[in-house]
């Protein structure tokens, strides 16, 4: 019998204050960095291509160290990616869903196999700290095992209205060839969420992952071929998106697009979608997370304490660089002084260093161009408001930034507005409750949101109209949990896909209808 969504376990977070663990996690990152610098060819099907151009990565902590070393696919290996799919396609839909199902949940022990070596290699390629990848690697384990039982109920739905005379049912089918377009902020967890998703319901991908994390895209390609998923069901295309997007996006024989990145880049590959190709058959489905300006209100009955640690671990934790991450705290006028009181204290306490040093707790932002945006964003908001923390680099040879706290920031700003993703906080005073769901509501985005209050009514209220798609009530507006947060968010936030809930899987799949006349 299929176990209850509801009966779900999380993989358990390893303590790393464990002597065991920590040393488990030291050696792991020992082995990681023996591999630095390693060539990876590009492989489509059974074959192997080396381009010549490759796609260097770095470690954000140590920019000098090259992490992974990529042979770049050309436009004329995308489309042979994109070929070998749709050709393996009807293979691959055809099998069998406790095939499929058996296949994702043995790449979820895989990964729990290799968890602190996945954890190091999120340390190193994208500038996590240890918590921070190891809360990123369970998710991806999480992922796995809840969408294998997610496809256990979807290949045997639940029996509709069976008319006299007919034997009626409803089955789920595959689309097609999806691509996938992983971020690099949580570059295992979301890429194994979008990618497992649409292989388990039978369809074939071709995945390009970040520019900036190819690395763990290509350990996660040697999970689903022990894992057993076929080499033709699944590329790993090391690509510039500039070089290769549109063309694949556009392709006439891509079904989906699954994606979780930037509004810009969310909104071009909506519109391209929509436009139909020469030899196109359908209509293409786009799946996309694009990002948030998450609010925290601090209301005038709140907890102070705890809403002082709330904001600060959901604006700082991994750099800010969560599209889930608090980037205004809207506190109520009268208790704003006493809140800043509190907060200020734990930001600067966040000391600030390589990733790979459990001492730190906030490491370097991913790469040049995005601390110099960051940066950017800093110098408006030093104009709009008044800085009362950091507000530039921190010392080290990686990519360092000083968490940052900007006060008396109005709604008008473009710090209020605009997305930053890094470890800037801009503070707005809120008149009363009333104004604070306003401000927190004024804002093209609606991912995350958190209020901190002891008023039950206020809270109720806020569970009515704040507009988000991930409301947390005292507590953190980060760290959704598969299964118990569904993750996706309203507006230009995307389409509230709702990564890690029930429903997730029918975005890849399409409803047919088989009405059989008996008697």
């Amino acid at each position: 019998m299929t176990a209850r969504l509801c009966d779900f376990k999380n993989e358990p977070y390893a303590d790393f204050s464990q002597p065991d663990n920590a040393a488990a996690m030291r050696q792991a990152l020992a082995q990681v960095r023996a591999e630095f610098g390693k060539e990876y060819d590009l492989r489509i099907g059974g074959e192997r291509f080396q381009t010549g151009n490759l796609l260097k990565s770095v470690n954000p902590s140590q920019p000098d160290q090259v992490v992974g070393a990529h042979h770049k696919a050309t436009p004329e290996l995308a489309l042979k990616a994109i070929e070998t799919a749709d050709r393996y396609f009807p293979v691959w839909a055809a099998k069998p869903w406790q095939e499929r199902i058996d296949a994702l949940r043995r790449a979820a022990a895989i990964i729990q196999r290799r968890k602190f070596e996945f954890n190091a290699w999120l340390v190193y390629e994208s500038g996590k700290t240890w918590i921070e990848a190891e809360a990123d690697v369970s998710e991806a384990i999480d992922f796995c095992s809840y969408y294998a039982l997610l496809a256990e109920r979807m290949a045997s739905p639940e029996p509709i209205v069976q008319l006299p005379g007919e034997r009626n049912e409803l089955r789920y089918i595959a689309l097609g060839v999806g691509l996938v377009i992983p971020p690099w902020n949580f570059p295992l967890a979301i890429m194994a969420g979008m990618t497992v998703a649409a292989l388990v319901s039978g369809n074939t991908v071709v995945v390009k992952p970040s520019s900036d994390t190819p690395t763990i895209a290509a350990k996660f390609g040697e999970v689903l071929e022990e894992a057993g998923f076929p080499a033709e069901s699944y590329t790993m295309l090391p690509a510039g998106g500039g070089e290769v997007g549109d063309l694949m996006v556009d392709h006439p024989r891509i079904r989906f697009i699954s994606f979780t990145g930037s509004r810009e880049i969310g909104l071009r590959i909506n519109e391209r979608a929509s436009k139909t190709s020469p030899g196109q058959i359908w209509i293409k489905r786009v799946v996309a997370e694009m990002g948030g300006k998450d609010a925290i209100i601090v209301d005038d009955e709140a907890d102070l304490e705890a809403a002082a640690t709330g904001v600060c671990a959901s604006a700082f934790g991994y750099q800010g660089q969560k599209c889930s991450a608090c980037s205004r705290a809207i506190v109520a006028d009268s208790v704003h002084d006493a809140f800043m009181e509190k907060l200020l204290p734990k930001v600067e306490a966040i000391k600030v260093g390589p990733a790979d040093d459990p001492a730190y707790q906030m490491g370097p932002v991913i790469n040049e161009r995005s601390r110099q945006s960051i940066l950017d964003y800093i110098e408006i908001g030093k104009k709009d408001g008044k800085l009362v923390a950091g507000g530039g680099k921190a010392p080290g040879d990686g990519f360092y930034l000083e968490p940052t706290v900007i006060d008396e920031i109005g709604p008008e700003s473009r710090l209020f507005q605009e997305e930053v993703f890094g470890p800037v906080l801009a503070v707005t005073r809120a008149r009363d409750f009333e104004h604070a769901i306003e401000l927190a509501n004024n804002s093209e985005y609606g991912l995350t949101g958190a209020i901190y209050s002891a008023n039950p009514a206020k809270l109720a209220a806020a569970a009515d109209r704040f507009h988000v798609g991930n409301l947390y009530i005292n507590r953190k507006c980060t760290g959704a949990m598969v299964g118990a947060h569904p993750f996706g968010g309203f507006n230009m936030s995307g389409t509230d896909s709702k990564a890690g809930g029930p429903d997730y899987l029918f975005w890849f799949v399409q409803a047919k209808s088989v009405a059989t006349r008996i008697g």
